[in-house]
Parts: C-alpha cells; sequence; structure tokens
C-alpha cells in the first residue's frame, strides 16, 4: 500500500473507503498512536481516525510525566510500577530529548504524612525495579538551598528520586509519524459516527462523517482507543458502562514568578492530596487537580475557579513570600482521564491506572492506562487479533524488527547547520532524522531557526507543521504540534502577524479565513487555556480557606 504523509490529507480521504483496511483505530490519541505503530509494524493495512485534532482530548492535557507511579507502588501495585518503570527507561533510551529525565523532591509534612522509614523503603524498590540508583535523602536546609523561597516550617523530610518528563502532544506526533513511515495511515477531523454490522450483528467497519456527508469505511477489525468516549462507542455492542472520566487541571505561570529548577511533590495542606510544582518548557506548572467530570465529553474540559484557587492555595502555603495571584496565570489546561472504575464513590485519587481491553467479536475496546506504557497497551490489544489471518491477503514488507517504537536517529547537530547547536538539539528530539527537513524548509528565512522569546520553538516548526502535519486549524497549531499557546502570553498572541503570513504561504488561506481562525482561537482559548471568567472580575482571596473544593468533589 502507498504511504502516506500526515500532509496527505485530500489523497487519502479520496482513497479511504476504496480500501480493505485489515484494521480501522479509533482515537488519535498517545493510545490510538501505539496500536497504530504496532500494528503497522506487523505489516497490517491500518487506518487511524479522530473525531478531532490528534492528541486533541488527554494526550496533549496531562501532566507530562513519563513515571512509574511511585503512589502505585506505594498502594501495593508492583505490576503496573513494574511495566511503567521499565517503559520509562525504554523511552528514555528510544526518545533521547523528547523524553528527559527529571530529578523530583518528594516532601513529607509534620502532619499526616507517611514514616520516613517507609518512604525509603518505597524509593528503594522504585529504583530497584527500573535498574536504577538515583534516590537519596535530602537534608531540609538542602531543600531550602535548592527552593530558596520554599517554606520548609512544617516540614519533617525531604527524599529526592527521578521520573522524566515529556511533550506529550508531540510524543504522540512521533508515534503517529513512525506509524506512516512503516506504511500506516491517519486521518484528524474525521468523526466515526457509528459501527458498520452485518446481520449477525458483526462489526465490519464504521460509519465517518465527512461535513454533512457520511461514508462506510470497512476493516476486519475496529479498535475504540477513544479513552474517555470508549463506553460510548462500544455501548453500540454492549451496553455496560465501564469507564470513569476524572478531570486533571494545570495552571502555568512564569519561572520568575515562581522559580523551579527540579519538581516538587507536595501534600495540599487542606486534603493531603499529592500535587507538582514542576518546571517545564521554560515555564512553571501546579497540577493536578482530580476530580470527577460530569460534563459532556465533546465539549472541551476546563479548568474551574475552584480548582484555580485549590492549586494557588498550595503554590502559596508553601511559597508565602511569592504570593501568586490569578494575574500571574500565563495559561491553564485541563484533561479529562479515563480511568477504568473499581468501585462506586471511591476517591478519585485513588483509584488505578490499570487499563482494560475488551474484545466483542471484531471490535476491540480498550481504555485506562498511562501514559508511560502507551507501547505495552497497544501489545495487549494486538494480542487480541488473529494477525495471520489478516495478512494471508497481503505480504509485508520485509523489514527488519528491531521492536523500537522510534527509529534511531542517525543525524546529529552538526548535521542540521546553520542551525544553532542548541536548537537542532531540541529538533532532533522532536522530530527525529526529519529536523533536516525542517531546518531545510527554513533556508530562504533563517530567522525562523530563532527561539522565540520565553519558549524553546521557533517558528521553522511552526512552518512545518503548516505543511507536513495536518493542521486544520490555528488551535492545532499553538495548543498541540506547538505548545506556544500554553507559554506565550495571549495564546502567543506576539506571534499572530507571522503566523498569519505562513498561514496564506503554506494553507493557502485568505484575509477572511485567517481572520475567522483566529477569532475562533482567541474564543477557544479564553474559555478553556486561560483563567475562568469570574475570577477575572473580582479579587481572589488566596487564604487556604477560601480554596473549598477538595479532590473528594
Amino acid at each position: 500500500m502507498a504511504t502516506y504523509r500526515l500532509r496527505d490529507r485530500a489523497q487519502l480521504m479520496q482513497n479511504v473507503q476504496k480500501i480493505d483496511w485489515d484494521m480501522i483505530v479509533v482515537g488519535g490519541g498517545i493510545t490510538g498512536a501505539g496500536v497504530l505503530r504496532e500494528a503497522a509494524r506487523l505489516g497490517l493495512k491500518v487506518l487511524l481516525l479522530e473525531q478531532q485534532d490528534f492528541a486533541w482530548g488527554t494526550s496533549s492535557r496531562s501532566s507530562k510525566m513519563v513515571h512509574g507511579g511511585l503512589r502505585y507502588l506505594a498502594m501495593g501495585d508492583i505490576t503496573l510500577t513494574k511495566h511503567s518503570l521499565h517503559e520509562r527507561e525504554r523511552l528514555l533510551r528510544e526518545a533521547p530529548g523528547l523524553v528527559e529525565r527529571m530529578g523530583y523532591y518528594f516532601v513529607l509534612n509534620k502532619h499526616k504524612s507517611p514514616p520516613k522509614f517507609g518512604v525509603k523503603i518505597v524509593l528503594w524498590l522504585y529504583d530497584i525495579i527500573a535498574g536504577v540508583k538515583y534516590h537519596r535523602s535530602v537534608r531540609l536546609p538542602d531543600l531550602q538551598e535548592k527552593f530558596k523561597a520554599l517554606s520548609i516550617s512544617s516540614l519533617k523530610a525531604a527524599f529526592y528520586y527521578t521520573d522524566a518528563i515529556t511533550d506529550d502532544s508531540r510524543l504522540v506526533q512521533r508515534v503517529l509519524q513512525e506509524s506512516i513511515d512503516d506504511g500506516a495511515a491517519a486521518l484528524n477531523y474525521m468523526r466515526v459516527s457509528k459501527l458498520l454490522q452485518d446481520a449477525d450483528g458483526e462489526v465490519r467497519g464504521v460509519v465517518v462523517e465527512q461535513g454533512s456527508e457520511s461514508v462506510d469505511v470497512r476493516a476486519k477489525v475496529v479498535v475504540n482507543a477513544t479513552g474517555a468516549w470508549a463506553d460510548v462507542l462500544r455501548q453500540q455492542v454492549q451496553s455496560e458502562k465501564r469507564v470513569r472520566p476524572l478531570r486533571g487541571s494545570h495552571i502555568v505561570v512564569d519561572q520568575k514568578d515562581l522559580p523551579i529548577a527540579a519538581a516538587l511533590t507536595l501534600a495540599h495542606p487542606q486534603d493531603n492530596r499529592s500535587v507538582f510544582i514542576f518546571p517545564w518548557e521554560n515555564r512553571t506548572v501546579i497540577g493536578t487537580t482530580d476530580l470527577d467530570h460530569k460534563i459532556d465529553l465533546d465539549i472541551e474540559a476546563n479548568i474551574s475557579a475552584q480548582e484555580v484557587n485549590y492549586l494557588l492555595a498550595l503554590a502559596n502555603n508553601m511559597f508565602p513570600d511569592n504570593q501568586l495571584s490569578v494575574d500571574h496565570i500565563i495559561s491553564t489546561w485541563a484533561g479529562v482521564r479515563p480511568v477504568i472504575a473499581s468501585a462506586s464513590g471511591l476517591d478519585p485519587s485513588k483509584e488505578k491506572r490499570n487499563h482494560a481491553v475488551w474484545k466483542d467479536g471484531q471490535l476491540i475496546t480498550v481504555s485506562g492506562g498511562k501514559l508511560t506504557t502507551f507501547r505495552l497497551i497497544a501489545e495487549d490489544v494486538l494480542a487480541q487479533v488473529d494477525v495471520a489471518s489478516l495478512l494471508e491477503n497481503h505480504k509485508p514488507k520485509d523489514k527488519p524488527q528491531d521492536g523500537r517504537v522510534f527509529a534511531a536517529i542517525t543525524l546529529t547537530a552538526n548535521d542540521l547547520q546553520p542551525c544553532d547547536p542548541a536548537i537542532a538539539q531540541i529538533l532532533l528530539s522532536r522530530y527525529g532524522d526529519k529536523a533536516k527537513a525542517v531546518v531545510d524548509l527554513a533556508s530562504d528565512e533563517p530567522s525562523e531557526l530563532t527561539l522565540i522569546e520565553y519558549s524553546r520553538w521557533c517558528l521553522a516548526e511552526c512552518r512545518w507543521a503548516l505543511r507536513e502535519e495536518s493542521v486544520l486549524h490555528l488551535d492545532d497549531l499553538l495548543l498541540r504540534r506547538t505548545r506556544l499557546g500554553l507559554l506565550l502570553a495571549g495564546g502567543a498572541e506576539c506571534i499572530f502577524p507571522q503566523l498569519k503570513i505562513m498561514c496564506q504561504q503554506e494553507l493557502d488561506w485568505t484575509d477572511g479565513q485567517w481572520a475567522d481562525e483566529l477569532a475562533r482561537y482567541k474564543a477557544l482559548w479564553q474559555k478553556h487555556y486561560f483563567v475562568p471568567e469570574e475570577l477575572m472580575t473580582i479579587n481572589t482571596d488566596h487564604d487556604l480557606q477560601s480554596s473549598t473544593e477538595s479532590s473528594h468533589a
């Protein structure tokens, strides 16, 4: 079959219903991308369909952490922790720079905290399972030296360990691109409205909406990898509901307002939940909350006023001299995690993050799990498929099966001349060997290879995304292909003039189209990626007593 680049949208849309697909994957987050990757590696003719943009839901709004789950080990879930830690180390090896090791400081309060000896044992096991040795005890004066504004008066101990951090949306994009390079196909903004079923009720494909029309796309197997939406599609063949949508929200502030050089794991003084304060893309992030999400899943999630106050209260309690307010917030994000419900009424933070796979004939549904373990989740899905019978009618191309998710990067920063070596290394981490094409695309405009102020992104990446990565809307570009809408004030309004020119050059947008897209993006960003409107019109009291929403809400 032909190899489709993400840019080949029009060609693929014309052919999508003409191909007898082995597998259709519904859902363009990290789980769907992982399934696509494993299916492509096996030589299947596989198509991914996403109703919004790639990584639109949970996979662009996570806490950005590739971690083993220290609290899961403390809860006794050794298997999940083992799998997560092994995958963490694998991703650090295969995607250097895109996945980066980061130091974490686990802080114990004088009240309502686990015993120091127990924490030492858990951290020792954590490193033993991962095959590394980073953990150690930290003296409180040394902790305060590391985080100079941190109040240690309420603390009794601190420990250091490591986990990893990533750009979740770019991780999805890399996995999608690797899949497409292996012969898979993917389309965003293609809503699967229902399943195609034969007279016996067996699933034989999907019905896809294309504007006002719908088309039947047939496949031997359909994988429902829609995350929090998994029950919706599955209920066409199975009535049970298993997914519990939980919302996690974050706020982003300037490093100068809250300087953080490593991640802090802190117990919230209100309810003793663990909350992170960590550096990400030259900014400081505070999160996450953990609440049942009872709003329509098709409406973009957004942080509530109570969640903003809750997160500010933690920061101001632990860093009293900084006293952050709503005015310090650059952006926010809220994501809905698909958690497999274990018992009615269980505290959201105590729900396990295991994934589950259900097979209903030729419909395979997968949900739950963690960003870190996407490859293992995909393997569990493919284990439910009779791959040999799917391959009977076509022979996959011969290629070495090295088991890698990401192809080895063969270029070095020196190969990306005239790009600055530091910037070249960033590009290699995000795009692999395609970083050379990103640089070449900016050959006529060398200034596009300069980092945009306050960020680790350059305009050359915007041009690449517009040309090669299926950008249909401005939010695709600023919130997912790049993260500039989260990192720059006003949703990146400082670069709107340059982006207008680029969108007209690469997407043939007219002045009217640009104006419409800009208005759409501004409204979306203001409502779903900034501070709730009610907090912008009042003088918010950040005293702990005003923060009334807890993880039990």
